[in-house]
């Protein structure tokens, strides 16, 4: 067949198609043309239709949408291409076809127009289809961002509590920013992104979502662009202006929506006008929440509502690890659960060491590959995989951003303590001092401010924990070894540092290591004596703490420590000094709490630079006299509750050395924090007429006092900065007296004045112990801060507050105590007639006082039931209750002896 349809056709024929017109003839003449044209232009069709979607491929991968024009332009294609599909398909029969199968008949020439007239008319839409799909200059336009979008993250295990508190606090109606602080890979993060995911989850009134991603180093200018991204296009108009001129476009389009902002890991201050973020309020209902690894920026940002994102209780803890681990790797061995735990436990809590870690284990199916990683991970964390490149890198970020080098250099040296450890802040405060941290102070009150200034810091950059007590502080122990790894891996600190804790030594590491270090903790091992010379030339802190065994300390162990200015030795079984102690010209802090040691060296006279040393519960009974007088640096001395005296007062001789020790102590013309034991009451009389003592002292024991009946508490109101007070085996004490403002004499009374005794204001810790006839310590009522009561053996005392306390105004006792322990008092009726609230409250220890029938408590005093009960069980099942709730309340939290 050829390109023209040509046959003949007679007269007849004509007609016998049911007298067809030109027209009409036309169509069925030219239907074999036709139906070739509309296949070619079908063709054609097709390829402007691949063209078009091509086209519109490459614009919906720049998140871009396709015109309607273009969708419905594409869809009629579709559709043409069915029916030309049906008209020129394989099975149709052409006129020709029939002709010369002799179907020439009438009823088939109307088919055949028909079809003809079709084809025709589908080759005209076919051309209408052409024209407008060649016309598309443009197949698709920028999408306006939906009002939240997704985004990809884990689920919050363990963190659903503090979900629900986000949450909750997003509905208060003067909540407007929020702001989540704690350590990094904690999961604030994941935590910010679960809440993002939500609003896709639940109805809400807000116009739009907005995430952004700040970082350690803020780009505002980026910030802005992607805040325009869900509010606008940033198209090279946008581009175009200057940072003042976006934040103007920025802060119209917010201000005319209802906005929900996420920022995430912010690390300094954002001036949110010179972003163009309108700042959320009770008017434009709008929120903002941020993480942050400070709780100081926080406060700085202004948040209404600050959430700190802890680490992961031990059940959430072992559950992420399972998941990470998988069950084929815990299932493989029956040893291997016990020892998965074990592994899970070294990660603290903290998500990003667990998932770690995890990750690493899921490939681990022998007892020995597990017992491997548990020693790796206690004693060198950072070679184990992913710990050193990954976990440790990313907490470092909030090292690097310390506001200086003091602050890291006091951080770094809290790692010289054992793993869990709780550090007490005293014991940073007199170590920080001498290490010479701080020598830009010429007065200790100076440093110690700024020592409590350092350690806010370091607890507001989620680098330490306090404790609930807030006397102490801790590392968390990741934390720990990523600035281990520091001193271990990291420039300058690379050596510098030899920490062995907790190790179970028995021996001290080879000397060879320790030559060039300049700082060493063999804290908490087993090491039983300490001999040779080791050359330490830049050693300036030795911390041998908590080594129980530690008895022996070999003369010329000191011999090359030239430069060696912190020397611990607390809690060991030490029992003497050696006497080339005398070398160590540079010593300034010397500690020897809670040691056995009972006399010191006259060698001690050499430590010309010494400025600081405690003695404190240690068994020191004797001093050199003239030896403290000559050491004329001293600026803090500690020998509260030690062992002083104790001999003498045995043979019930009046002490000269205790007189001379006033005398002493008075010589010392830098002597700024002293905490003292005095042993007799002509002794303590001394000490109060001294212009210096009292103004000085921090904590005071008296014990001994043979033959005094009564002690007038006045005689403290010298003591301006006394937060401890020691009383024990005054066993002929009956009474406790002080004047009153305005009553004018020594009596007990309660009324809304406040006492003279202004220096019971700071007291924070009180023990009483065998002072046989004391009834009650009801002057405790004018110790409005103290945090631990420690009362024992007793055998008169009948109340801890007495009566008519209730009448006291606005005196309200024990409003901030932590601990509250009772031993051995027999008589002991009532602590306090009325319930209390005790806020701060976490222990109560009662033993052996049977006829303590009834406590201070009702449900409200529970602590939100951190409070812990100690006790024997009879005592416990005898107890009387404010009512049934009370006893609900305490009833979780007793454990008995």
């Amino acid at each position: 067949m050829g390109n023209v349809f040509s046959v003949s056709i007679s007269t007849n024929d004509i007609a016998g198609c049911c007298d067809c017109t030109a027209a009409r003839a036309n169509y069925i003449c030219k239907l074999a043309e036709n139906r070739v044209t509309l296949r070619t232009e079908l063709q054609k069709l097709r390829e402007l239709k691949n063209d078009v979607n091509r086209k519109v491929d490459v614009a919906e991968r720049q998140q871009m949408k396709r015109l309607d024009q273009v969708q419905g332009w594409l869809s009629r294609v579709e559709a043409m291409e069915t029916e030309v599909g049906q008209l020129i398909g394989d099975g149709a029969e052409t006129v020709e076809e029939k002709r010369l199968r002799g179907c020439c008949h009438p009823k088939h020439c109307i088919s055949s127009y028909t079809l003809g007239k079709k084809v025709a008319r589908k080759l005209q839409d076919m051309a209408t289809l052409m024209s407008e799909g060649r016309n598309f200059e443009v197949v698709a336009d920028i999408v306006p961002p939906a009002p939240v979008e997704e985004i990809p993250g884990r689920s919050t295990v363990g963190l659903e509590s503090t979900f629900d508190k986000v949450w909750r606090s997003l509905e208060e109606e003067h909540v407007g920013m929020i702001g989540f602080y704690g350590l990094g890979g904690v999961g604030k993060t994941t935590l910010l992104t679960q809440i993002n995911n939500h609003f896709l989850k639940t109805s809400h009134n807000f116009d739009v979502v907005i995430w952004v991603v700040v970082s350690r180093t803020p780009n505002l200018g980026r910030v802005q662009n992607e805040i325009w991204e869900k509010v606008g296009f940033c198209d090279d108009k946008w581009k175009s202006k200057s940072r003042h001129e976006k934040a103007k476009v920025i802060w119209r389009a917010l201000s005319k929506k209802r906005f929900v902002m996420l920022l995430d890991d912010m690390w300094e201050h954002m001036d949110l006008l010179e972003v163009g973020i309108p700042p959320p309020d009770q008017q434009n209902k709008s929120k903002l929440i941020f993480t942050t690894r400070s709780q100081d920026l926080c406060g700085q940002m202004g948040a209404h509502t600050k959430i700190q994102v802890k680490s992961l209780a031990w059940k959430d803890s072992w559950d992420l690890f399972q998941k990470y681990v998988g069950k084929d790797a815990l299932n493989s061995d029956p040893e291997i659960p016990e020892l998965a735990e074990m592994v899970a436990k070294e990660c603290c809590g903290l998500p990003l060491a667990i998932i770690t870690i995890g990750r690493a284990m899921a490939s681990k199916v022998t007892p020995q590959d597990w017992k491997h990683a548990i020693r790796v991970l206690q004693t060198r964390a950072s070679n184990f995989p992913g710990m050193g490149h990954r976990v440790y890198p990313l907490l470092k970020y909030s090292y690097d951003s310390l506001p200086s080098k003091i602050v890291q250099s006091c951080f770094l040296y809290c790692s010289l303590f054992p793993e869990d450890c709780f550090i007490v802040k005293e014991t940073l405060i007199y170590q920080w001092i001498y290490e010479g941290f701080l020598d830009e102070f010429d007065d200790t009150d100076g440093a110690r401010n700024q020592v409590f200034n350092i350690i806010s810091t370091l607890v507001h950059a989620c680098l330490l924990e306090e404790s609930s007590n807030t006397r102490c502080v801790k590392l968390h122990d990741v934390v720990r070894d990523m600035a281990l790894w520091i001193t271990s891996e990291m420039g300058e600190m690379k050596g510098k540092f030899l920490v062995q804790t907790s190790a179970g030594l028995t021996q001290a590491p080879d000397f060879v290591k320790w030559t060039m270090t300049e700082r060493i903790s063999l804290m908490d091992n087993r090491i039983e004596k300490l001999t040779g010379s080791p050359t330490c030339p830049n050693l300036s802190t030795l911390l041998l703490d908590l080594n129980s065994d530690l008895e022996m300390i070999s003369n010329g162990f000191f011999q090359f420590m030239p430069n060696l200015r912190v020397l611990s030795l607390a809690k060991t079984k030490i029992v003497e000094l050696p006497s080339d102690i005398s070398n160590l010209v540079s010593l300034q802090y010397l500690d020897l709490y809670g040691t056995e040691i009972k006399k010191l060296p006259i060698e001690m006279k050499n430590l010309v630079q010494l400025k600081a040393f405690r003695l404190c519960t240690s068994k020191v009974s004797s001093i050199p006299r003239g030896l403290i007088s000559s050491l004329l640096m001293l600026q803090g001395v500690g020998m509260y509750n030690c062992g002083l005296y104790d001999q003498v007062a045995e043979g019930g001789v009046e002490s000269y050395d205790n007189e001379s020790l006033i005398e002493e102590l008075e010589s010392l013309k830098y002597l700024t924090h002293l905490r003292v034991t005095i042993a007799s009451a002509s002794v303590f009389k001394r000490f109060l007429s001294s212009r210096k003592l009292p103004s000085c002292t921090h904590a005071i024991c008296l014990k001994i006092f043979k033959g005094s009946s009564s002690l007038n508490l006045s005689s403290l109101e010298n003591m301006k900065h006394l937060d401890g007070l020691t009383m024990k085996d005054l066993d002929s004490l009956r009474e406790i007296k002080f004047d009153w403002a305005g009553k004018g004499k020594e009596t007990v009374g309660y009324s809304s004045l406040n006492p003279k005794v202004e220096c019971f204001h700071g007291l924070g810790e009180v023990a009483i112990n065998r002072c046989q006839m004391l009834k009650n310590l009801t002057w405790l009522i004018f110790a409005p801060n103290l945090q631990y009561l420690t009362i024992g053996q007793c055998d008169e005392m009948e109340e801890v507050i007495g009566k008519g306390a209730e009448d006291g105004g606005n005196l309200s006792p024990f409003a901030k105590l932590i601990r509250l322990e009772l031993n051995g008092l027999p008589q002991l009726k009532n602590v306090y007639r009325n319930p209390l609230p005790f806020l701060y409250l976490d222990r109560i220890e009662v033993i052996g006082c049977p006829k303590l029938k009834r406590l201070p408590l009702n449900s409200n005093s529970a602590n939100q039931g951190r409070v812990v009960m100690v006790g024997e069980q009879e005592w416990w099942n005898e107890l009387e209750w404010e009512d049934e709730a009370t006893l609900s309340t305490f009833l979780p939290s007793f454990k008995a002896i």
